[in-house]
């Protein structure tokens, strides 16, 4: 008996020093998912199962020769989502709020009009693609894992605690690294991707033009400025010992001194993952000669013979995780917009009975998007279009962001720094040229 009582006392301590390591590394990751917030959301959503498509697509079609895009546009829309950002933060109203209070009700109208048409398009082309993904992994037709994951996404928008769903998003974003194992198994000549990513390639061909501004659009788009300036209010509605900056100046330096490290992380997760889903199909799709892809779930398909039954199921997982996040983040963002412009009570963190329209808001446009695919619409023609409308839209309020941002009577004291401010204009710039070309092209 003896040897085992002095075998347990050994052990006992060894499972106190593993035990104490585990709650220590629990504790920092919950003070990480406490840091981060409405940046890395909306990074992460901006990978959703459009962008996917969007992104697989070039990597199919060029190869690593488009990896450097994601590199050269990060700058950019770090730059975009930050001064988003801080216009919430400063002045606790979210970037429709501030146009109503502002500018004339025309323009008002008129981009959040087109921001709804965006939305809802992309928000039905994304529940296609989940229904299509879950398709491929298990029995039933798309169309019911349509209905169930927008009816799961509306409810948990809905009727969750404000402080509970923002940890499931934060969670579910978490999907995205099935990218990373995909591109870790499929074989990549890395030497050849690095000098592709930090050497830019340009081909003049109308195809690999075009692909470029689709993923500038898909990156740089107006539903993650609305969202992220909105969240931002919410954030700080919700803080009892939080404040707008222009009441409490004295909160400024810690504030946005978070902004900056939660958009820039989560901006560069989202530009990291994307890279990722270019480079895991090029070394597969590409490589083997398939160019042609027309969905994500598609992408996910085709990588099923080439790559193994692992990449094909953490393709087609990563679509449908992300798509959970996704949604609700496009309806949202559309709520907060005409929620906002209307004049509304809105907010996640508000009970359903206080704000009845905002919640309706988010459930017909929800509703909308299941309708799309249930009617003769060609997911792929709703995806172009939401891409074109987001191209329209997004110069305006990218002007529209950056003359708020720099004027007192919205900001105050807090204008913009002169780097920043340079970096937003140069965002628009490469925008503007950017749907130029996609006009030239069309």
């Amino acid at each position: 008996m003896q040897p085992s009582r002095h075998a347990a006392r050994r052990a006992f301590p060894l499972a106190g020093r593993i035990a104490q390591h585990w709650s220590r590394l629990a504790a920092r990751e919950k003070r990480f998912l406490r840091f981060i917030g409405p940046g890395w959301i909306t990074g992460a959503s901006d990978d959703d199962p459009s962008g996917i498509a969007t992104y697989s697509q070039a990597g199919a079609q060029f190869g690593y020769a488009m990896a450097w895009v994601m590199l050269f546009i990060y700058p950019f829309m770090a730059a975009i989502q930050e001064i988003s950002a801080r216009i919430g933060r400063v002045t606790g109203q979210g970037i429709a709020g501030n146009i109503r209070a502002h500018y004339p009700p025309w323009l008002l109208r008129g981009i959040v009009g087109l921001l709804l048409v965006a939305n809802i398009l992309n928000l039905g082309a994304d529940l296609g693609a989940m229904g299509d993904a879950a398709n491929l992994l298990l029995p039933f037709s798309a169309r019911v894992y349509v209905v169930a994951f927008a009816v799961g996404c509306a409810l948990l928008e809905i009727f969750s605690r404000y402080e509970r769903y923002a940890m499931i998003l934060k969670w579910t974003s978490l999907s995205l690294f099935a990218y990373v194992a995909v591109a870790l198994v499929a074989g990549v000549p890395w030497r050849h991707v690095a000098v592709d990513t930090f050497v830019p390639s340009f081909l003049w061909r109308q195809d690999y033009i075009v692909t470029i501004v689709a993923v500038l659009g898909t990156t740089i788009t107006p539903y993650c400025f609305f969202w992220q300036s909105s969240a931002e209010a919410e954030e700080q509605r919700i803080n009892p010992n939080a404040h707008t900056l222009l009441e409490a100046p004295g909160e400024a330096q810690a504030a946005i001194s978070r902004i900056r490290a939660d958009t820039y992380i989560g901006m560069g997760f989202s530009n990291l993952i994307s890279w990722f889903i270019i480079v895991a199909t090029a070394a597969t799709l590409h490589a083997r000669g398939i160019t042609d892809i027309h969905s994500s779930a598609q992408a996910a398909e085709a990588l099923r013979p080439i790559a193994g039954n692992f990449s094909f199921a953490a393709f087609a997982v990563g679509i449908i995780g992300i798509g959970l996040l996704a949604v609700p983040v496009l309806a949202g963002s559309a709520a907060y917009a005409v929620g906002e412009a209307l004049g509304w009570s809105t907010g996640l963190a508000r009970l359903p009975r206080d704000a009845k329209a905002f919640y309706t808001t988010i459930a017909i446009g929800t509703l909308i998007g299941v309708f799309i695919n249930f009617v003769k619409l060609d997911p792929i023609k709703a995806l172009f279009w939401s891409a074109v409308i987001n191209g329209v839209i997004a110069v305006p309020l990218m002007v529209m962001i950056m003359v708020m941002s720099m004027q007192k009577r919205v900001m105050g004291a807090f204008t913009l720094p002169a780097p920043l401010c340079a970096m937003g204009w140069l965002c628009t710039a490469v925008m503007t040229v950017a749907v130029i070309i996609m006009f030239v092209f069309l």
